[in-house]
């Protein structure tokens, strides 16, 4: 078994409200969680309105395909026109790790 990691640092564009800031970051959420069937869910920078921390995690049996899915999570984040990527953090586990 295998568990793939990605944390996600965003810089969101013309926000100036939490409540702003909501309504760009839980239309990704959904959006990750739709298309890929990944845990995923808004993991710090919670009282900054123009920041955001967005954290997702995938278990599989075949490190190719948690890779191919990273990866296409990775490129979903990136395209998106209303935030700045940051940076990412790839985190790739196996249940041999000590």
């Amino acid at each position: 078994m295998y568990v793939g990691t990605l944390s996600f640092d965003l810089l969101l564009g013309d926000v100036r409200s939490l409540k702003e800031k909501r309504s760009v970051v839980r239309p990704i959420v959904a959006e990750l969680q739709r298309k890929y069937a990944v845990s995923v869910a808004e993991t710090g920078g919670q009282d900054l309105h123009r920041r955001a921390e967005i954290g997702l995690a995938v278990v599989s049996g075949d490190t190719g395909h948690l890779t191919d899915v990273l990866d296409r999570c990775e490129r979903l984040i990136a395209g998106r026109p209303e935030v700045e990527l940051l940076s990412v953090r790839r985190r790739l586990h196996s249940d041999e790790d000590d």
